[in-house]
C-alpha cells in the first residue's frame, strides 16, 4: 500500500483512500463522478437534512446536519452552499468533489 500527500493539508494518505481523513478532499481518482446540478438541487430541497453532504461524500458533515436539522441552521447553511456550488467553476467543483 503506497502513501500519497494530500494537496490541501499535506498529510500522508493511503493511495486507496477516497478522501483525506484530515481535510476531506477527494484523493482517489477512481471515484464516482458527482453532478454539480444534483448537488445544488439536493442542497436546496434536502440540505437541511444534509443530503448534499452525503451525496458529495462528506458523511461526517451529513450526520452533523441531520443531527441539528431541527434548529434550521443546517437549512440556512445549505442554501448558502447551494449558491456557492452554483457560482463555483466546473473545474473547481471537479477538483474538490469529483464532478463528471
Amino acid at each position: 500500500m503506497s502513501l500519497v500527500l494530500c494537496p490541501d493539508c499535506k498529510k500522508e494518505v493511503s493511495s486507496q483512500a477516497f478522501n483525506c481523513p484530515g481535510c476531506g478532499r477527494v484523493i482517489n481518482q477512481m471515484r464516482l463522478p458527482k453532478s454539480r446540478g444534483l448537488a445544488i438541487v439536493l442542497a436546496l430541497f434536502l440540505g437541511g437534512f444534509g443530503a448534499h453532504k452525503f451525496y458529495l461524500g462528506r458523511v461526517g458533515w451529513g450526520f452533523l446536519y441531520f443531527l441539528f436539522c431541527w434548529t434550521f441552521i443546517p437549512a440556512v447553511l445549505a442554501l448558502i452552499e447551494a449558491i456557492r456550488y452554483a457560482v463555483m467553476s466546473s473545474q473547481d467543483f471537479n477538483n474538490k468533489y469529483g464532478a463528471a
